[in-house]
């Protein structure tokens, strides 16, 4: 079973999410703050995190690029990322963030279940 975890507050963003993965052989989990997401990590060792760019107290691009450096460290397992990106100029930012893949809103289940086989395979 492949095991997401997205961290986003909208909820628009984790009902698609959901529609498009949720099923038998995958499950997602949610956290509403960039802040949570190490610990969910951790506790949950997830195939891939899925974060989008705007989220409470900490985006995307510094939960992404925290929990690179704390796979760096050791403290972390190395884990898969997707940002979803709000423009495409914010490509740039997923890039610097070392992101392995990414998505510009709006969102559809087709787009954002080819994102995770691309970030998985």
């Amino acid at each position: 079973m492949t095991h997401v975890l997205l961290a986003t507050d909208s909820d628009s963003v984790y009902h698609t999410v959901d529609a498009a993965l949720g099923s038998d052989v995958s499950e997602v989990s949610r956290v509403r703050t960039g802040v949570e997401v190490l610990a969910a990590v951790q506790e949950q060792q997830p195939d891939v995190v899925i974060c989008d760019l705007q989220i409470g107290n900490m985006g995307g691009m510094a939960t992404c690029l925290d929990l690179r450096l704390e796979a760096e460290m050791g403290r972390v397992p190395e884990t898969r990322v997707l940002m979803l990106l709000d423009r495409e100029a914010d490509v740039y930012l997923a890039k610097q963030a070392r992101s392995d893949g990414w998505l510009v809103k709006p969102l559809d289940p087709v787009s954002v279940q080819r994102a995770v086989a691309s970030v998985l395979g």
